[in-house]
């Protein structure tokens, strides 16, 4: 069950709450009876692994190194795939697409 931090408006009596999702956030300050506001701070969450983002703390080999240049690669750079040879002359386009030559 998540804690939640409240804070007195009138007195300034801080303190935790813990409670379900489902429970209504308290109103009245238990020392004064004044009116409590929910006090949101930063929680310290991390995500680790790869796919979150390029500034993750995995190894940055795959994604570059930590001056922000990406990796080079031993690959070829092109993704495309080998352009087909082009048909011969006198050969219908058709023909040429299909294995063997005709239909």
């Amino acid at each position: 069950m998540p804690t939640y931090a409240y804070a007195c408006t009138e007195c300034g009596h801080r303190f935790d709450a813990v409670q379900s999702f489902s429970d209504a956030a308290l109103t009245e300050c238990p020392v004064c009876g004044g009116r409590l506001r929910k006090e949101y701070g930063s929680i310290g969450v991390t995500f680790k692994g790869t796919g979150f983002y390029h500034t993750d703390a995995g190894s940055g080999t795959a994604r570059g190194d930590s001056t922000g240049k990406p990796a080079e690669s031993s690959a070829s750079s092109s993704t495309e795939a080998p352009a087909s040879p082009a048909p011969k002359a006198g050969t219908r386009a058709a023909d040429a697409a299909t294995p063997g030559g005709s239909s």
